[in-house]
């Protein structure tokens, strides 16, 4: 069984917000795989099905992003996985629109999430998956950038990532993280345009 847990926070109002690129992902996955991830589980939303002859369970956590280590630690105990097999996707501000890093292990980055996952697990060795929402400056707030509606040319420069990520995954389960690292992890297409963005919204505590 391979556990593959997107990150992000429940909830409508955060439903299209670049902190939720890891959501979108499980969703576009399981929407291709014919999965549903309803199913309550260890603090999470949970789908079963296969994936390229692979047993998989999708997951979306729904402690909010700070607390994403509480979730996925109940998760890789009830599902007995190893956490060096298992999938994290994310966001990152760190990478610029339209960037794919997959990585084998490594720190948070400064990704709220990942501090979590990393903490709660105990250590850094599972497999990330990282899309890049980084603005070409950095804002004043960053929480408030990433937990604001996407506007309409970041909608779809995320969708292109997103079907990417989908490809990564099926590539680390087919044929390794390695072979994965080396086709995805690419130069980066130009990020949308600033006046495309909507503006932002104010943020809720404690959920970046």
């Amino acid at each position: 069984m391979r556990l593959i847990v997107g990150l992000g926070n429940p909830g409508p109002e955060y439903a299209w917000t670049p902190h939720n690129l890891g959501f979108l992902t499980i969703d576009r996955l399981a929407e291709k795989l014919g999965i549903r991830v309803r199913r309550p589980e260890g603090r999470s939303l949970v789908g079963l099905g296969a994936m390229g002859g692979t047993e998989v369970a999708l997951a979306k956590p729904q402690t909010f992003m700070n607390a994403s280590g509480e979730a996925v630690r109940d998760l890789v105990a009830r599902f007995a996985a190893d956490p060096e097999e298992m999938i994290v996707i994310t966001d990152d501000a760190a990478l610029p629109w339209g960037a794919l890093r997959i990585r084998a292990r490594g720190s948070a980055g400064g990704h709220n999430g990942l501090k979590s996952v990393i903490g709660a697990l105990g250590g850094d060795a599972f497999v990330r998956v990282r899309l890049g929402v980084g603005p070409a400056e950095r804002p004043a707030d960053l929480a408030e950038y990433v937990l604001r509606s996407m506007g309409s040319a970041e909608r779809g420069c995320a969708a292109e990532e997103i079907e990417r990520a989908v490809q990564a995954i099926e590539m680390i389960l087919a044929k390794g993280t390695e072979a994965a690292m080396n086709r995805f992890n690419r130069q980066a297409p130009e990020p949308p345009e600033a006046e495309d963005r909507n503006d932002p919204g104010p943020p809720s505590s404690g959920r970046n």
